[in-house]
């Protein structure tokens, strides 16, 4: 157990960071589907009221991520600064990977914390800007694929389809669904 110890400790922070990273990804995959699902024609007006565990599951997501990125402060191979770990392109390490996920984490906050401010905002014009978080959720993804240590590994990528195709296809649902919505719109329209 000691050797262990000894071997685990100097990568303490980075395996931290790893897990958090990952355990965000899935939070926000589920949150995302729960969402869409709730947001689409799936569940609107049937089934349970799933807003609490879509709140829960955003809030989750985003204390993972500040724990993702905090711990690579302490990260003895990367040696970030709070601005390398805060502020896009500036970061050495893998700039356009990193970058992506500090674009991401930075629109989920923002994002997912109007949800709180939706009364000065205006129902109408926070249920549009909400729309981004699948885009956020989106960059996420990528920055996951492009700089996981854990990308190229087979248990990763299973790990992520099974939470990531769901909401991938209720998204793709819900885009088909607007864009037809859009051409019958336009379609009734008098020329």
């Amino acid at each position: 157990m000691t050797t262990l110890a000894t071997a685990v400790a100097p990568h303490l922070f980075w395996i931290t960071s790893r897990a958090a990273g990952t355990a965000a990804l899935l939070l926000s995959s589920l949150s995302v589907c729960i969402g869409l699902s709730m947001g689409g024609r799936f569940l609107k007006g049937r089934g349970p009221d799933l807003r609490v565990a879509h709140e829960a599951l955003s809030l989750a997501t985003l204390a993972a991520l500040v724990v993702h990125g905090a711990t690579l402060l302490g990260d003895s191979y990367l040696h970030p600064s709070i601005a390398d770990i805060a502020v896009p392109f500036l970061s050495g390490y893998k700039t356009l990977w990193t970058s992506t996920g500090i674009i991401a984490f930075w629109a989920l906050a923002l994002l997912g914390l109007s949800y709180y401010f939706r009364a000065r905002i205006g129902q109408q014009r926070w249920r549009k800007l909400h729309r981004f978080t699948a885009l956020a959720w989106l960059l996420g993804l990528v920055h996951s694929l492009g700089e996981g240590t854990d990308a190229g590994q087979a248990w990763f990528l299973a790990l992520i389809a099974i939470a990531v195709v769901p909401a991938l296809c209720l998204l793709l649902a819900r885009l088909a669904g607007s864009a037809r919505q859009r051409t019958a719109v336009t379609a009734s329209r008098p020329a």
